[in-house]
C-alpha cells in the first residue's frame, strides 16, 4: 500500500493553471541519484513530482525509472533545468529537445533557466537572459514545456526579464530553508504571479542538528527533517460545515493564517527511510509559535551557489 497516496500531495496553482505537487523529490549530480531510491518514491511512496536537471547527468536514467517504475508520464509532473552553457536561443531549443530525447518523454512540465549568469563571451548577461528565454517561450507556445521558469533569479533578474520579454516565470527556484528566507523575493513573486520553489529545504543537513529545531521536533514527536519541510510547505486549512435545514450540504475549504508559507519544496535523498520520512509530512502541523519561531532563525547562510553578484 501506498505510504504517500496522490491525492494526499496538495498541490499549488500557477499562473497558466497548471497545478504543481507542493512536495517534489531533487536530484543531483553530487551523490543525488539512486536508481533503486527513486523507483521507491515513485511506486511505495507515491511520489509524482521529480525535480532534475542538465547539470546532474542523469537524465538517461530517470528515463528508465520511469519507466520501469510504471507510472503514467500524465500523472507525472518533471521538471528539468537549462544550464548556461546552453544558453542562446537556438542552444536552449536543442538543449531542450535533446533532453525530452534523453529521458523518453515528449514534454516538460516545467522547464527552467538553471542560473541567471551566462557563459558567452562579448554577451550581457542580461541579453542572454532574454535571448533564452525567448527560446523557452516559444517552446512553451509549442507545448514542449507545459510551463517555464527561472531559478536562482534575485528581483532584479526578474525585473529585467518581465522588461525584455512577454511570458512572466511561472516558478523561480531558490534556495529555501530556516536559515535562508529570502522575504524580499518571495512577497516579489507572490505579488507578480511567480510561484516561489525551494530547493535545499533542510539546508544540506545543518537543519538536522539544530537545537530549537529539534526542540519542536520532539513535541511534535516528528524528525528535525519533516519540521522544516513542514514549515516550508505549511498551509493552514480551516473546514467549514455549510448546514441547510439541518443537513451537511458542502464542505468549504478556506486557507489563511499569517504564518502559512506554501512552498513548493523539493527534498533529495538517496536512501529510501529517508524518502519515506520526507513524504510523510501533510499528517500534522506547526501551531503559530513553532512558525514563528523557525521564521526568526534566518541567518542569511548560503549552503549552495549565491547569485548575489550576479548583474
Amino acid at each position: 500500500m501506498s505510504l504517500f497516496p496522490e491525492p494526499s500531495c496538495p498541490t499549488v496553482p500557477l499562473s497558466n493553471g497548471m497545478q504543481i505537487p507542493i512536495l517534489g523529490l531533487g536530484t543531483s549530480h553530487d551523490g543525488g541519484y539512486s536508481h533503486d531510491a527513486i523507483v521507491y518514491a515513485l511506486t511505495e511512496c507515491g511520489m509524482r513530482h521529480i525535480d532534475t536537471a542538465q547539470r546532474y547527468g542523469c537524465e538517461k536514467n530517470l528515463g528508465k525509472v520511469i519507466k520501469e517504475s510504471g507510472v503514467q508520464r500524465s500523472d507525472l509532473w518533471l521538471t528539468n533545468k537549462l544550464w548556461p552553457g546552453n544558453y542562446g536561443y537556438e542552444a536552449a531549443t536543442k538543449a531542450c529537445l535533446d533532453s525530452c530525447s534523453k529521458m523518453g518523454v515528449e514534454y516538460f512540465d516545467l522547464f527552467l533557466m538553471h542560473w541567471p549568469g551566462s557563459q558567452r563571451p562579448g554577451c550581457s548577461n542580461r541579453e542572454m537572459r532574454a535571448e533564452t528565454w525567448r527560446a523557452l517561450e516559444e517552446l512553451y507556445k509549442e507545448g514542449m514545456c507545459r510551463a517555464i521558469g527561472v531559478s536562482n533569479f534575485l528581483v532584479h533578474h526578474l525585473e529585467q526579464l518581465k522588461e525584455d520579454c512577454t511570458v512572466v516565470p511561472h516558478v523561480n527556484q531558490v534556495e529555501y530553508h530556516p536559515f535562508q528566507q529570502p522575504t524580499h523575493l518571495i512577497e516579489y513573486c507572490r505579488k507578480e504571479g511567480i510561484v516561489f520553489e525551494g530547493y535545499s529545504p533542510l539546508a544540506k543537513g545543518q537543519v538536522l542538528n539544530h537545537p530549537i529545531i529539534n526542540q519542536i521536533a520532539q513535541k511534535h514527536g516528528r524528525t528535525p527533517a519533516q519540521i522544516s519541510i513542514c514549515w516550508s510547505i505549511q498551509v493552514v486549512t480551516f473546514i467549514t460545515l455549510v448546514l441547510s435545514k439541518g443537513m451537511f450540504l458542502c464542505f468549504i475549504k478556506h486557507s489563511f493564517s499569517t504564518t502559512q508559507n506554501g512552498v513548493v519544496t523539493i527534498p533529495k535523498s538517496t536512501k529510501k527511510n529517508r524518502i519515506q520520512e520526507n513524504c510523510q509530512v501533510f499528517g500534522f502541523q506547526l501551531e503559530e509559535t513553532d512558525m514563528n519561531i523557525l521564521g526568526q532563525l534566518h541567518d542569511g547562510r548560503h549552503v549552495t551557489w549565491d547569485p548575489t553578484n550576479v548583474e
